[in-house]
């Protein structure tokens, strides 16, 4: 968005939490960073405010802008239909236009009278199909890795508190699959500077030594040179799919926020891929089952077992998000402040 030309009012470090311990401890700033962000966009009078993600912050502050009479658009779906479901009638009050990434989203807004649009994926658009072998060779290339070698992608969270719980997890794993693979190579694209410290330390402390280049950023050309993709839950697991690797699933909380998320989650899969199937087509390890010794032996049963039919199946997905995503958000926005264009 900055390269868009937009500023930057507050560094996007500052809004990442995790789990239910997270905010509640940073309380005190955030509440002064919506407050503050509430003052500057009713002083600037927009048309209207789109929250992008960011759920927690952007619909509190959806609810105070709708009382100032400006028009609010929260782009990127709650997971209301595998959680805390309650949460529909608030967001009726603060959200004048919902837009929705997947089709079956749509269903739950309607019938709570909520405006809603499916605009389809932005990332299914950016990723063609076959983009994940067409692009295999140069990707690896840019690696220095060979074209007969064995690769894993592994990309253990952006947030902080993600790369905590679940990067221990994933390079212990990673040191058990070279127990069997002595010559298999990692590539871990970390999300930005801060993240690329964290897991170069979480490495380091295991003292051992392994075949791993940690990158900055480009989550897509570290999949797109892999065999197989280790991965936190989240929209890393959806561009997985988009490029047609297999992968491995995990997810790890604190202890007391997967205490209170366990009795409040109605979906029976986590992996976007499998949400989107309604079926287990990617293995989840979530929680206690995360350990490193059923990701390694399941990382390395997707090397040795091809599935054809499982990349078939990723592709009939793809083509279900696919659609021009952004032109389609902008038509649906510039309907409800009921403007056809704006200027160039």
């Amino acid at each position: 968005m900055i390269r868009e030309g937009m500023e930057s009012w507050i560094d996007i470090e500052r809004l990442s939490v995790n789990g239910f311990v997270d905010p509640i401890k940073r309380l005190p700033e955030l509440l002064r960073i919506l407050l503050g962000t509430r003052n500057r966009i009713i002083t600037c009078n927009p048309d209207c405010f789109i929250g992008v993600d960011s759920n927690f912050f952007n619909l509190l502050l959806e609810g105070m802008l709708k009382k100032h009479g400006i028009k609010t658009v929260h782009y990127v779906s709650p997971t209301v239909w595998a959680w805390r479901k309650g949460r529909i009638k608030s967001i009726a009050k603060k959200v004048d236009l919902m837009l929705t990434l997947y089709p079956f989203e749509l269903d739950i807004y309607r019938e709570n009278g909520i405006r809603a649009e499916f605009v389809g994926h932005p990332r299914a658009d950016e990723i063609k199909p076959g983009e994940g072998e067409s692009g295999k060779a140069a990707a690896r290339a840019r690696y220095n890795i060979s074209e007969n070698a064995e690769v894993i992608a592994i990309l253990p969270g952006s947030r902080k508190g993600e790369v905590s719980y679940t990067g221990p997890d994933f390079f212990q794993a990673a040191l058990k699959i070279t127990e069997q693979k002595p010559d298999v190579e990692f590539i871990v694209p970390a999300a930005n500077e801060k993240r690329k410290v964290q897991i170069e330390k979480q490495l380091a402390d295991l003292n051992q030594s392994l075949s791993v280049q940690v990158t900055l950023g480009n989550s897509k050309t570290a999949m797109q040179a892999s065999d197989v993709v280790l991965v936190n839950s989240g929209t890393a697991t959806l561009e997985a799919m988009l490029l047609k690797k297999p992968m491995v699933m995990s997810y790890r909380l604190g202890a007391l926020t997967y205490a209170i998320i366990s009795r409040l989650v109605t979906t029976d899969f986590f992996a976007l891929p499998n949400i989107l199937s309604n079926r287990e087509l990617v293995p989840e390890f979530i929680q206690d089952a995360a350990t490193p010794d059923a990701l390694a032996g399941a990382v390395l049963n997707l090397l040795d077992n091809k599935d054809p039919s499982l990349l078939a199946t990723f592709d009939e997905i793809h083509h279900t998000l696919l659609g021009d995503s952004s032109a389609a958000a902008a038509e649906a926005v510039l309907d409800l402040i009921g403007k056809t264009d704006v200027p160039a």
